[in-house]
């Protein structure tokens, strides 16, 4: 703990209870050499010249420039990347128009071709049975034939 002077601080008993007691203690005022230490008004500022303002004027036109210039530039980059992603967009749906149109094809031509060979079949049996009616006409002809 600290020793302190009783110039410095005093101590004033308030109250006194069962529960504790309660004290008021009083600090004497700073001292004269305390304010050079700490000074309570801030520092003068020095006077800046025309040519100090023109060359800070001229430091904040580049930054803004230069801020200017960067958000041009990621503009710039976010539209190349959306004409990027329509692009690939438009070549999908092509692609995709593309390989539906010809599976369509293919579907249209097997369909084709099956009903092609269910008429050569068809054609095949109907061939057949006229074959089987001549030879039946034939049969009872002949058989007239012998009965008269």
């Amino acid at each position: 703990m600290a020793k302190t002077s009783s110039e410095e601080m005093q101590v004033k008993e308030l109250s006194r209870r069962a529960s504790g007691q309660a004290f008021e203690v009083i600090l004497s005022p700073s001292t004269l050499d305390a304010k050079g230490e700490f000074p309570l008004s801030p520092l003068k500022k020095k006077e800046t010249s025309l040519d100090e303002i023109k060359r800070k004027l001229h430091a904040a036109e580049e930054r803004r420039r230069s801020h200017e210039a960067e958000v041009l530039k990621h503009l710039a980059e976010k539209r190349e990347h959306e004409k990027e992603v329509i692009q690939k967009a438009i070549d999908e749906n092509c692609n995709f128009s593309k390989m539906a149109q010809e599976k369509l094809n293919q579907k249209m031509e097997a369909n084709k071709e099956n009903r092609t060979a269910r008429m050569a079949a068809l054609n095949e049996k109907f061939k057949e049975k006229d074959k089987k009616l001549e030879d039946v006409r034939k049969n009872k002809e002949a058989m007239k034939e012998r009965e008269n």
